[in-house]
């Protein structure tokens, strides 16, 4: 079996409470000189068989209409090795 993994992230322009949220607590408890945060998802799926173009195409798919909301969203799909 392969791993591919898709990875969900908030596009640029869009606000990022949670990673902004982490961002302010690092220097709290320590953490000094990070100057940004996102956070995002990541899905990391079992495929069966060969991942070749058409299963691409399907995971793409996939992620384009159920694991990421594309209006304010970008994703990544990546074959792990």
């Amino acid at each position: 079996m392969a791993r591919v993994v898709v990875d969900v992230m908030l596009k640029p322009e869009i606000l990022d409470p949670q990673g902004q949220a982490v961002q302010r607590a690092l220097p709290r408890l320590g953490f000094e000189g990070i100057a940004d945060v996102r956070q995002g998802k990541r899905f990391e799926l079992e495929v069966e068989g060969p991942v070749d173009d058409a299963a691409l195409a399907r995971i793409h798919e996939m992620a384009e209409t159920f694991l990421a909301n594309t209006v304010i969203e970008d994703f990544v799909v990546k074959v792990e090795s």
